[in-house]
């Protein structure tokens, strides 16, 4: 320590360390080793100090002592040198409380200070400390403290105490302590206090009194299948179990904020530095935000931030979070997918269907037709292809760009797929291609795919797995004109009829990566061998040895021109 200030202030929110530095300021003044920048916690002085048992350190509660009396007896009392070590440390905790007399009597004292006397004042309210104070004393603010760094934390404490909590509990802990690490760690204390060693995300909840994160998934899963009396329900249940509406919207709201943010940052890394969540809550947002654009989410930003306005002053707060969950399932209902603009609704037909329960099969060989079309999921639609009888031309006079066959009967249309699929009887099923084909011909459904898993074909039976969190992705999956749309493109491959299962990943079932893990990995192994072979070409070595430079990064220019 090159240099000793005789007053410090430390100013900042409630839980952020300020009086817990004060004392290690105090133990590297008077260290046996000291002034020094790294007290030694041996000597007596440190010990005595972190007991609290020094008479060299007084700690002294400014909420408390707020009169000039006592202000008048500190006067007095730096008078004394001191007992053991080099200086004697006035610790005023919430100095902001004093009066203003008070803070008068303690100027003189400030303005001319004995040379073993060090005042350190903590507060939490900066701007009710007077400017004659503050003008002679060194002020260091302290930050709210990251909720990485308070999950870090409890974590290494709940290993040190053998406690058992779930990742997403971390994560609960660090938001409601609010950038606090005492209130974090107090927070702790009454979990384990209620629930003992093994914690369930559950029992986290109630005691924290906070929304459960099942529910605004819920609502937010509802609103991006655009289904109104879904997001209705579960409105219903969040108020029969007591939660508070404004709360809820706030969750609402940073639920779509980490959408919006996720659908813009397209890399991993960025994401976590940007959103401090649960590992499996950021692949779920990464599923999530891809069935919507950036600027659908801030369309849905704008209602919720509106209707937690609108809740301040409503004395019917139940109705404002239900017209805005209807709206926001209303919003892209009936738009155009490819001008995503409002296009009036058209009665849907049924189709004559040979199973009673499943919906026409949609192969991508084939034009769909409009009430064919409509059946399928929001958003979903094949590649055009003209046929030779359609002169290359859409029933509104567009020009088609790849011919299609022109649209058979539903029995013809039936044996011309049998006819197809028997060509390659008993192919292998490739599960990447299907993939792919899936990603190029149904954009909409890709993502939620590749929240899963594929574990194998037995037979005539294709297995996919979800985990338990990705409850959104495995509902949209689940509906029958996307297991429909799955069977088609296996059998194109196969040559024989195949059913499509989807179950939930458990214990029984091998570890292993998620189909949009896999591709990552892929891409990233493909990107690192770019890498090697731009860092091997000689014209690139040469341009970094004249410029002095390093490789960053590797674009094809099919990347490049995607990025401009």
């Amino acid at each position: 320590m090159r240099q000793i200030a005789h007053a410090y202030l430390f100013s900042g929110t409630r839980g952020v360390g300020k009086t817990t530095v004060a004392r290690i300021l105090a133990k590297a003044l008077n260290c046996e080793r000291g002034p020094t920048n790294h007290p030694c916690d041996m000597c007596e002085n440190c010990r005595e100090i972190a007991q609290g048992s020094s008479v060299d350190v007084i700690e002294i509660d400014g909420a408390s002592n707020t009169s000039v009396d006592d202000v008048r007896e500190i006067r007095e009392n730096v008078k004394f040198t001191p007992f053991r070590g080099q200086f004697r440390v006035y610790i005023i905790d919430e100095v902001h409380m004093l009066s203003n007399s008070a803070f008068n009597a303690l100027l003189k004292t400030l303005e001319e200070p004995p040379a073993h006397v060090v005042f350190v004042f903590a507060t939490t309210e900066i701007h009710k400390i007077p400017a004659t104070i503050l003008s002679r004393c060194q002020h260091y603010n302290f930050r709210r403290i990251a909720r990485a760094e308070i999950i870090e934390r409890l974590r290494h404490v709940a290993a040190q105490d053998q406690l058992t909590l779930e990742d997403r509990s971390f994560v609960a802990l660090a938001r409601a302590s609010e950038g606090s690490m005492r209130d974090a760690l107090s927070l702790l204390d009454q979990v384990v206090a209620y629930g003992g060693k093994t914690i369930r995300h559950s029992e986290l909840e109630v005691i924290l009194g906070a929304v459960p994160q099942d529910m605004v998934q819920k609502l937010v899963g509802a609103i991006l299948v655009q289904d109104s009396p879904a997001a209705l329900t579960s409105l219903a249940q969040l108020l029969d179990q007591g939660h508070d509406l404004r709360a809820f919207c706030a969750e609402v709201v940073e639920r779509l904020r980490n959408l919006l943010v996720t659908a813009v940052v397209p890399g991993t890394t960025e994401l976590r530095s940007l959103i401090e969540t649960a590992e499996d809550d950021l692949n779920q947002l990464s599923v999530e935000a891809k069935s919507l654009t950036p600027e659908q989410i801030q369309e849905l930003l704008a209602i919720f931030i509106q209707a937690e306005d609108s809740l301040r002053f409503s004395s019917h707060p139940r109705f404002v979070v239900e017209t805005a969950a209807i709206r926001a399932t209303r919003l892209f209902r009936q738009r155009d997918p490819d001008t995503d603009r409002p296009v009036e609704a058209t009665p849907t037909t049924k189709p004559n269907l040979h199973r009673p329960q499943a919906k026409t099969p949609v192969p991508s060989t084939t034009l769909t037709p409009s009430s064919q079309r409509q059946d399928m999921p929001a958003g979903e639609k094949l590649a055009p292809r003209q046929s030779p009888d359609s002169k290359g031309e859409r029933g509104d006079g567009q020009t088609l760009p790849h011919p299609v066959p022109k649209p058979p009967s539903s029995a013809s249309s039936t044996s011309v797929t049998m006819t197809a699929i028997t060509a390659s009887p008993q192919a292998p099923l490739h599960w990447e291609s299907v993939q792919e084909e899936v990603n190029a011909s149904f954009p909409n459904m890709a993502p939620f795919l590749e929240a899963g898993r594929f574990i194998g074909m037995e037979g005539e039976l294709v297995t996919i797995g979800f985990p338990k969190q990705a409850t959104l992705a495995r509902a949209r999956l689940e509906k029958q004109d996307n297991l429909l749309i799955l069977a088609r493109l296996c059998e194109k491959q196969t040559g024989h009829p195949v059913r499509i299962r989807i179950v939930e990943l458990d214990e029984t079932h091998p570890p292993g990566p998620t189909m949009a893990q896999a591709r990552a990995a892929k891409e990233e192994e493909q990107r690192m061998v770019l890498f090697e072979r731009a860092k091997a070409n000689p014209t690139v070595k040469q341009a970094l040895e004249i410029f002095g430079a390093e490789l960053v990064e590797v674009r094809t220019v099919a990347q490049q021109e995607a990025h401009e």
